[in-house]
């Protein structure tokens, strides 16, 4: 085990949080795929919560139907910081504020935002530590 998955599986268990992940098949997940890798759906459960469920493609190199991500691969992964206006999103992220595609990945990111405070907004700090 590396440092960071140590740092990951310290801040579930610090938080009480677990991590479970399914295998949804192996096919593109990006947009822009040009090859298949492995998708996972990924169940974050917390306490009383309501369980956070999302889509996580792992990266192609690990994409041998067996190698599952770690919890450092996916809470280093989740998007942790407000990401601000379109304007601002599209300005950081290099989209352009004309495109329909940008405007739906705006709006994904930003639901993440919301399960991810939703989830750990108590404990952001730590989550943010991870990288």
């Amino acid at each position: 085990m590396t440092d960071h998955e140590k740092q990951a599986n310290d801040f579930l268990q610090k938080t009480g949080a677990t991590l479970k992940a399914d295998l949804l098949g192996n096919f593109p997940y990006f947009d822009s795929d040009k090859e298949s890798r492995d998708v996972y759906q990924i169940t974050i459960t917390r306490g009383g919560r309501k369980p956070w469920t999302f889509r996580f493609g792992q990266s192609i190199r690990n994409s041998d139907g067996v190698t599952k991500p770690t919890a450092y691969d996916v809470l280093s992964c989740v998007q942790k910081y407000d990401i601000g206006t379109f304007d601002d999103f599209c300005s950081d992220f290099g989209y352009d504020t004309d495109s329909r595609k940008a405007e739906k990945t705006y709006f994904a990111v930003q639901r993440e935002v919301s399960e991810c405070q939703r989830m750990f907004g108590d404990a952001m700090e730590d989550l943010e530590n991870i990288n």
